[in-house]
């Protein structure tokens, strides 16, 4: 039996022998062990994190991005083995495991231009021969807590740019799925980075408790559901810590009728199927503008029922299955709901069995059309492979169910008019916007970060949030006396 442990000073290790079950989705059965980490472990990799930022911070930005640099190389070269972690431990499809490690790559990647990313703002004269200039500073012990949907593209949104900063790690993975978390840690070591600078710790919810109330831990980053996230704001802050936390989401995707239909098909077919739906930025709302709706679900319908539900061992599937049976049992709970509601259920993935994984925790592709905004499967997060059709009049009522509802992480609109894609852009409240684009995912030199319930906190994650995040800004002002100068020096000033 495979037992995970925690990942400290550059070692393997844990001082508890209390452990928790890791299934594999696919089968429904237990494929290893995880340890829940006592006091003993957090002292331990709060005394690593505080030794290695001590020494970490005064490497130089130019140092500290070569060796990311480096990890970026290793980590290009490790795809494969990341992604079938990834899928073993979370049952997505080993393509979509693939692209979301690259995801995260691209984040390394822009972490390793840290030198110019911290360069500061200079003005001279701001007095009589006073000059003033701002620099950014490292904050100290930074943790991240990460969901299981992406066990390596959500973290690759935090430690890279903290560590760039000159920041110590604690990474507190999912407990469902964390042995990619050690993965990337051990390979962050291969590419040169100092002990204790990176650390995993693993746990429950204790282990949060532990994270939040330390002293020792400068900012708090969280990915979730909403409820989580607000608790991980709301006991961050009492502790005085800087806090991001992003919770969850209902995003909605606007079919115009002058839309480009097939297309318009496609994007909602894989945004609200892959990965199960198991995504902060699945569609899991479509909204049928005029007299577009009936066409469009009959091509949903269509589209979904050709669907190929699979292991992610199997090179063909398009879908594998939900987390956990717990997850599965939730999800199938809300689409009885939807159905009590009144929704029109055209598709219904309860009863979904592959052969030879009857036990995995597998839910088919689920459509419901004339979903109505009172109903709690319209209200609520499910984050599963089901699909709300919502009929709107006119744009102005598809506008208004985006901006009425208590989400605002992600929305998209299909259409081809220009007009009506910039008044979208510019009128819904929504952190991440789509035109023509399905999960309008920003890319690492930009953000991302939703608003209203989605992100509790001033920041959002990766890009420059993400560096202005993981530093404190400090500004200098100056005036020097005059001075005797030590001599010249005929060599080349060097790094």
């Amino acid at each position: 039996m495979n037992r995970i442990k925690n990942y400290i000073s550059g070692s393997v290790a844990s001082n508890s022998n209390n452990y928790s079950p890791v299934y594999d989705p696919t089968k429904g059965e237990k494929s290893g062990e995880v340890v829940i980490s006592n006091t003993d472990d957090f002292n331990n990799t709060i005394s690593s994190s505080k030794k290695a930022f001590k020494t970490w911070s005064q490497i130089t930005p130019l140092k500290r991005s070569r060796i990311i640099a480096k990890y970026k190389d290793i980590l290009e070269k490790n795809i494969e083995i990341l992604a079938k972690i990834v899928s073993s431990e979370h049952g997505k499809t080993l393509d979509d495991a693939k692209g979301s490690v690259i995801r995260g790559i691209e984040v390394v990647e822009f972490a390793s231009g840290i030198p110019h990313l911290l360069k500061g703002e200079f003005s001279q004269n701001v007095g009589t021969d006073i000059d003033s200039w701002s620099i950014r500073q490292p904050l100290g012990i930074t943790a991240g807590i990460t969901p299981f949907n992406f066990p390596a593209m959500v973290p690759m949104w935090m430690y890279p740019i903290s560590i760039a900063c000159g920041n110590s790690f604690i990474l507190k993975p999912s407990e469902k799925n964390p042995s990619c978390s050690l993965k990337l840690a051990e390979l962050f070591s291969d590419a040169g980075l100092p002990d204790g600078v990176f650390n995993v710790l693993n746990g429950d919810k204790d282990v949060v408790n532990m994270i939040l109330s330390s002293d020792e831990i400068s900012s708090v980053s969280f990915v979730g559901s909403t409820p989580v996230a607000k608790y991980i704001y709301e006991t961050s802050a009492k502790y005085g810590k800087r806090v991001q936390a992003l919770g969850g989401a209902k995003n909605h995707l606007v079919v115009m009728p002058d839309a480009n239909l097939d297309q318009a098909v496609d994007g909602i077919m894989g945004a609200a199927y892959g990965s199960a739906g198991e995504r902060c930025m699945a569609v899991s709302v479509a909204v049928a503008v005029g007299d577009i709706g009936n066409e469009l679900v009959d091509r949903i319908y269509n589209k979904a029922q050709t669907l190929k539900v699979a292991p992610w061992t199997d090179e063909s599937s398009e879908m594998g299955p939900v987390i956990s049976q717990e997850h599965k049992d939730k999800i199938i709970d809300y689409i009885s709901i939807g159905e009590k509601e009144g929704a029109k259920l055209l598709l219904d993935g309860r009863e979904c069995s592959i052969q030879g994984y009857e036990k995995g925790h597998f839910v088919g592709p689920t459509l419901f059309d004339h979903v109505k905004k009172e109903m709690k499967i319209y209200k609520e997060e499910i984050f599963g492979p089901v699909l709300s059709v919502v009929r709107a009049k006119n744009y102005e009522e598809a506008l208004s169910l985006v901006n009425e509802h208590a989400f605002g992480n992600g929305t998209s609109i299909y259409t081809s008019d220009g007009e009506v894609s910039r008044n979208f852009t510019t009128n819904c409240k929504i952190g991440m916007v789509g035109v023509n684009v399905p999960i309008p995912v920003p890319m690492a030199f930009h953000s991302f970060g939703g608003w209203k319930q989605s992100l509790f906190g001033d920041h959002s994650m990766h890009g420059i949030e993400g560096v202005r995040f993981f530093t404190k800004l400090k500004t200098i002002t100056s005036r020097w006396p005059k001075s005797i100068k030590s001599g010249p020096e005929f060599k080349m000033p060097t790094n």
